[in-house]
Parts: structure tokens; sequence; C-alpha cells
């Protein structure tokens, strides 16, 4: 899976936001960056959501593999001295 799904030296796109009066204070209070907090948390969503996807893509392929090493092993059975 790509780990960079995004250019991270995109330029910035000033956007309007909505947000609770009082969620906004207290970051403003503890100096929370807004825009990098929101970028950080949507990279995470972004990922999570790509790697779900992902794997319902691949869900007959992993489950095939499954079945196969459950079936046969894996080559290094007969290797490992654990």
């Amino acid at each position: 899976m790509q780990l960079n799904f995004f250019n991270p030296n995109a330029q910035k796109k000033p956007t309007n936001l909505s947000i609770n009066s009082d969620l906004l204070r207290q970051a403003k209070e503890h100096h929370v960056n807004l825009s990098q907090t929101l970028e950080l948390r949507l990279t995470e969503i972004l990922r999570d959501q790509k790697r779900r996807e992902w794997q319902m893509e691949n869900q007959e392929a992993i489950e095939e593999y499954n079945r196969r090493i459950e079936a046969r092993g894996v080559f290094s059975d007969g290797l490992r001295q654990f």
C-alpha cells in the first residue's frame, strides 16, 4: 500500500470551517495549530479509509492466501528453530 497518498508539498488553500465556539476557544487557549491538527487528523482518517477499501478490494485474495497457508503452511516451517 502506498504510504504517501497525497502530496505533502502541495500548496495550502484557505478554506472556511464552522467549529464549536467552545472548542475553538479552548484550542486557542492551548495554542493548538488548527491547520496542522486538521491535516494530521484528515491524514489518519483517509489512511484508514484507504486501508479498508484495499482490504475489501483484496478480500478474496487474502482469504485464498490464508486457506493455502492453513492447508500447506509456509515455506519456512521446516527451517524455523523456534
